[in-house]
């Protein structure tokens, strides 16, 4: 098995690096005719997602092979990318999972899932009592990868200029688990 080295993200790291991870990731979706933000964010989108946040990499060989972020709530007034978040986005005690990616290449290796440890673990840590994501409707392996992991689906949305509906899902977090 290939060995990964998962860090927090530095203020020294790409964001070039990170930007183009998350094109390269995002791509299978994009050929599906889903326009995930990720597909072609700019390196300033990549910037303003990760504010606020933490965000988490995965290196092999000298080059990022997987990425996730984790924040607390949005305030009501702040922009979920262009939209105004939706309420569980908002709720106390709720962390955001987002931008999350594992290189075509390191995928159905265990990277996606310890990365999915990390960014919970965080959440925990920080107090958070559950964590919020949100997918396409569309995307069946997608959604079935966080029922697995005990995400459960709590309503929808419609993002401004998506072609998709998305679903948002919550998983409670407990102590040790």
């Amino acid at each position: 098995m290939p060995d990964f080295a998962i860090r927090p993200l530095s203020s020294d790291d790409c964001l070039q690096a990170l930007t183009a991870l998350l094109h390269t990731s995002y791509a299978s979706l994009a050929e599906q005719g889903w326009n995930f933000t990720a597909v072609d964010q700019s390196v300033d989108v990549t910037r303003e997602r990760l504010a606020g946040a933490q965000g988490f990499v995965a290196e092999m060989g000298g080059r990022f092979v997987g990425t996730v972020a984790v924040r607390g709530p949005k305030h009501a007034g702040e922009a979920y990318i262009a939209d105004p978040p939706p309420p569980l986005y908002t709720t106390p005690g709720t962390a955001i999972l987002s931008q999350f990616a594992v290189h075509p290449d390191c995928r159905g290796l265990g990277l996606g899932e310890q990365l999915m440890d990390i960014a919970e673990n965080w959440a925990r840590e920080q107090g958070f009592h559950q964590l919020a994501l949100d997918t396409a409707e569309p995307a069946a392996a997608l959604r079935a990868r966080y029922l697995r992991r005990g995400y459960t689906e709590v309503g929808g949305v419609q993002w401004q200029g998506k072609t998709y509906a998305s679903v948002l899902m919550c998983k409670p977090l407990t102590a040790g688990v």
